[in-house]
């Protein structure tokens, strides 16, 4: 059978996007960092606050999970690799120990699942060391963003948590990504803190050295525009999906297509069989991986690991 491959939309002017003033340009001060953050946290949250974008927040959002774990744990000084990151939370079986790798992206897909409002649950998140400091922390960063706009905000956050542990860098970027959330009253938290930092900027913010809150916003603006891109990105593939979901007559295929608009990677074994995770509907092992092919031959998905065993399936770029 041959199988027409899926369309990805290539209009840039279907999707609210970045001026290309705003990527361009070179960000010499704080004010001019604050002015190109305002315009493209403005692109950011019109993507992923309207629908009609097609945006998969959840998917996004977990993608930039795995991009916050592969980041922390370099600030951490383990420097796991994202595709270890990912095969030690994906492939080990339930209830065994995922390992510190695993267990960092456990950290930020539960740190994507936070409800803004909800201070107990970001307590239950950073952990019993650091939860009764949790409230302060997001109110000093909150008051700089009153101020001096978000991004001043999430510094102010990072500063104050590495000053008093400068070994929490994970719980940091965490409530540096609470406060961005809380600023533009998002509904769920999106990891942009973590991506672009590096061990030495957080060392200077603490250490009071010169430039260290430029350089770090700097870093936080670029993670900031990957961010917007991702999310273009995103939504035309989400499309393309969508759009050759009715050739799939699978059983379950829709329920299936709706894992994929979510998981950034999908493990047919474990997530689509026995049971599609997160309904009663059953799919065999052996149609789990002919579902996952098909899509890859469609064109709208791939295989994640270049693997011939334990393969992982997303629509990831």
């Amino acid at each position: 059978m041959t199988y027409q491959p899926g369309a990805l939309s290539n209009d840039p002017t279907t999707l609210p996007h970045l001026p290309g003033w705003v990527t361009s340009g070179r960000a010499e001060a704080l004010e001019s960092v604050a002015f190109r953050s305002g315009v493209a946290l403005t692109v950011l949250d019109q993507l992923v606050g309207d629908p009609r974008h097609g945006v998969p927040v959840k998917l996004l959002a977990n993608r930039l999970a795995l991009s916050a774990a592969t980041a922390t744990s370099k600030l951490e000084g383990r420097l796991a690799r994202e595709v270890d990151i990912r095969d030690a939370y994906y492939l080990t079986p339930p209830g065994e120990a995922r390992g510190p790798d695993g267990d960092l992206l456990a950290f930020w897909r539960d740190a994507v699942r936070l409800r803004m409002s909800g201070s107990g649950e970001i307590a239950d998140v950073v952990g019993p060391n650091f939860a009764g400091e949790v409230g302060v922390w997001l109110d000093a960063g909150l008051e700089q963003v009153r101020t001096q706009g978000p991004l001043a905000g999430c510094v102010a956050v990072l500063r104050v948590v590495l000053e008093a542990d400068d070994r929490a860098e994970r719980i940091a970027c965490l409530l540096s990504d609470v406060v961005l959330g809380r600023a533009l009253n998002w509904k769920i938290v999106l990891p942009v803190s973590a991506p672009r930092l590096m061990k030495a900027a957080l060392r200077d913010l603490t250490s009071k050295g010169e430039g260290a809150e430029l350089a770090v916003q700097v870093r936080i603006l670029e993670s900031i525009e990957a961010t917007v891109r991702l999310a273009r990105d995103f939504a035309r593939r989400a499309e393309a999906l969508r759009s050759v979901a009715p050739k799939l007559r699978a059983k379950g295929s829709d329920a299936a297509v709706d894992l994929f608009l979510t998981e950034d990677a999908v493990a047919p074994a474990s997530m689509l069989s026995p049971r599609i995770r997160g309904t009663s509907i059953s799919m065999t092992d052996r149609a789990a991986r002919r579902f996952c092919d098909r899509l890859v031959e469609l064109g709208v998905a791939r295989e994640l690991t270049g693997r011939p065993t334990f393969r992982l399936y997303g629509i990831a770029s």
